[in-house]
């Protein structure tokens, strides 16, 4: 079982809030640990590779998990994160799934770039799961569906909800707001209490609400992997 965990590589500045954007350390290192714990063989990459940058408020005491204190003693996770592969030298065909990490730099890079949406088109058509959490979505902006249409046309999805964004006080920042693109192109967005979990699965589609539902999101693509999956 091999999966593609894609990184934001962009950490420029978030407007005048004193904030740089990059990847939300929980939305990486839960569903990495779901899966390393699961036996899979992970590859990290990113556009540009190397060390994907973390947002600094995700590392805030406030917002550390069990699986981010988990990846600060373990040192061969924090190398392989340091030296994430380069999204233009990954082939689909070496993978089994792919899970998007959220933070809000995807809204600057992921959410056009070429390489990463090649690889969500290949990997979604040869029935490969495909997975993203809170503003991991923004991938899906530009990626199409084997007949042509919007990847999320018709398809129940989740992300990080415009309220969300509002109390974070980054919705007159970020380039554009994840529920709002997703809706535009079509999908059937719906959404928990802020801040709270919620998982949407649709096929081979799978997507989380906000940094909560980063662990059932990596649960809900390792059942889509199962020869015999259980849903509960």
């Amino acid at each position: 079982m091999n999966i593609l965990m894609v990184l934001t590589s962009h950490n420029r500045p978030l407007g005048d809030t004193g904030r740089v954007a990059g990847f939300w350390l929980e939305e990486f290192a839960d569903p990495y640990y779901v899966f390393k714990d699961a036996g899979a063989m992970i590859t990290i990459a990113s556009p540009r590779g190397g060390q994907p940058p973390i947002d600094p408020k995700s590392d805030d005491p406030e917002f550390q998990t069990v699986a981010t204190r988990r990846f600060k003693g373990d040192g061969q996770a924090q190398q392989a994160l340091a030296h994430s592969a380069r999204l233009s030298e990954v082939a689909p065909g070496g993978y089994d799934a792919m899970f998007y990490a959220g933070g809000h730099g995807p809204l600057w890079d992921l959410a056009h770039d070429p390489d990463s949406i090649r690889l969500i088109e290949s990997m979604y058509a040869d029935g490969k799961p495909v997975a993203a959490v809170g503003h991991g979505p923004a991938a899906f902006l530009h990626a199409k569906a084997p007949d042509g249409s919007p990847l999320v046309q018709g398809k129940e999805v989740t992300s990080f909800a415009d309220t969300e964004e509002a109390e974070a006080g980054l919705a007159e920042v970020v380039p554009f707001l994840v529920e709002d693109m997703l809706v535009q192109n079509g999908a059937r967005y719906s959404k928990a209490a802020d801040w709270h979990p919620c998982v949407r699965s649709d096929g081979n589609l799978i997507t989380g609400q906000n940094p909560a539902s980063s662990e059932s999101a990596a649960h809900e693509l390792l059942q889509r992997l199962s020869p015999n999956p259980t849903r509960t």
